[in-house]
C-alpha cells in the first residue's frame, strides 16, 4: 500500500530525530573545539551536566560559514529562534578570526574525529545510508533554505563518516529552516517559538528557553503574547496552543516530505541503520539528553 501524505509527513520526524544527534555531535565534540582553537577561539573545555560544553560566537560563525561571510544581521535573521544581538556579535567577531574556508575546514576535521571516536570507526552500512540519505537530499526543496543551500555548495567529504555526517547535517539544516519558515507564517517571534517547543516537550515553562540567550524580561513579554493568544493558559499549552504548535510542526513536515518520498520504499531501512549510530552517540554523550535539557533549564531558570 502507497503511503498516504500524512504518513511522508510523519516520517520527516522519524528521520530527524535519528540524524540529528548524528549531525549535531559537532557542537559538542572536544575535537572540533580544539581544531577551532587553533584558529583564536577560546576552547570552553570541560564538562556541563555531562556534555562538553561549547562556545557560542563558534557555535554560529561554525554554522553560518557554509552561506559565506555573511553579515551578523543576516545570520540573525536565519537564526532566528536566538536573540539578534548574540548572533549579530558573535558572527562579528568571528570574523575578526577566521574566515568561511579555515572556519568549515575546522568543523569538518573535529565532526569526523568525534564520530570516529563515538562510532568505533566507520560502522558497517554507512556507504549506504549515506546514498539513501543523499538520494533523498537531492529531491529536497531549497526555497526558503539558505542554510541548507549553504551546505549543498559545499559538497562531499569524500570520506564515509564525513558524508554521513554532512548528509544528516544536511537533513537538520533543511528542517530548521523550514521550521523558522513555519513559525514565522504564524506571527510568531523566536522567543515565542522557543517557549512553545519547551511546553511541547514538557519542560517548565520559561526554563530551557533561557539557555538561547533570551533574557527573564524578554521571556515575559513573550509569555504574555503568547497568554493573550490563548495559547498558552497558566503555565501550560491551551488546547488551541497545543494545536497551533502542531500545525507549526506539520507546516515544517510538508517541507520535506520530497526528501523522505524520494527515499521511498528504503526509508525503513535507512533509519533502521541511523538507530544504532544515533544511540551511540548519546550514550557516549556526544549528543545532550533528556537530562541535560532538564538541567540547564533548570540552572538558568534561577539565575
Amino acid at each position: 500500500m502507497m503511503p498516504t501524505s500524512t504518513d511522508l509527513a510523519r516520517r520527516t520526524r522519524r528521520l530527524r530525530n535519528v540524524a540529528e544527534p548524528i549531525a549535531a555531535s559537532v557542537f559538542f565534540a572536544p575535537e572540533a573545539h580544539a581544531a577551532y582553537a587553533e584558529l583564536g577561539f577560546p576552547n570552553p573545555g570541560g564538562e556541563e551536566f555531562g556534555i562538553a560544553k561549547f562556545d557560542w560566537d563558534v557555535y554560529f560563525v561554525s554554522r553560518a560559514a557554509c552561506m559565506g561571510q555573511v553579515h551578523g544581521d543576516v545570520a540573525a535573521a536565519v537564526f532566528g529562534v536566538f536573540p539578534h544581538p548574540l548572533v549579530s556579535n558573535a558572527i562579528a567577531h568571528g570574523w575578526t578570526l577566521t574566515n568561511p574556508t579555515d572556519i568549515l575546514a575546522a568543523r569538518q576535521r573535529g565532526a569526523i574525529a568525534a564520530l570516529e571516536r563515538l562510532l568505533g570507526g566507520v560502522p558497517e552500512g554507512t556507504d549506504r545510508a549515506v546514498a539513501l540519505l543523499k538520494r533523498g537530499l537531492d529531491a529536497a526543496h531549497t526555497s526558503g533554505k539558505p542554510v541548507f543551500s549553504g551546505l549543498r555548495t559545499i559538497g562531499w567529504t569524500g570520506t564515509p563518516l564525513g558524508d554521513l555526517w554532512r548528509a544528516c547535517d544536511m537533513y537538520r539544516e533543511h528542517r530548521g529552516d523550514a521550521h523558522v519558515m513555519a513559525w514565522a507564517a504564524h506571527g510568531l517571534n523566536g522567543c515565542e517559538a522557543c517557549i512553545l517547543n519547551d511546553l511541547r516537550q514538557g519542560l517548565d515553562l520559561g526554563s530551557y528557553v533561557r539557555t538561547r540567550g533570551w533574557t527573564a524580561e524578554e521571556v515575559g513579554a513573550a509569555i504574555d503574547a503568547l497568554r493573550a493568544r490563548g495559547w498558552v493558559v497558566g503555565n501550560a499549552l491551551s488546547e488551541a496552543g497545543r494545536e497551533g504548535r502542531e500545525v507549526i510542526e506539520v507546516a515544517t513536515d510538508i517541507q520535506q516530505v520530497s526528501i523522505v518520498n524520494a527515499i521511498g520504499d528504503d526509508f525503513n531501512e535507512l533509519v533502521e541503520r541511523l538507530t544504532p549510530w544515533r544511540d551511540a552517540i548519546v550514550a557516549g554523550r556526544g549528543y545532550p539528553g533528556r537530562g541535560y535539557i532538564e538541567q540547564a533549564g533548570k540552572r538558568v531558570q534561577h539565575t
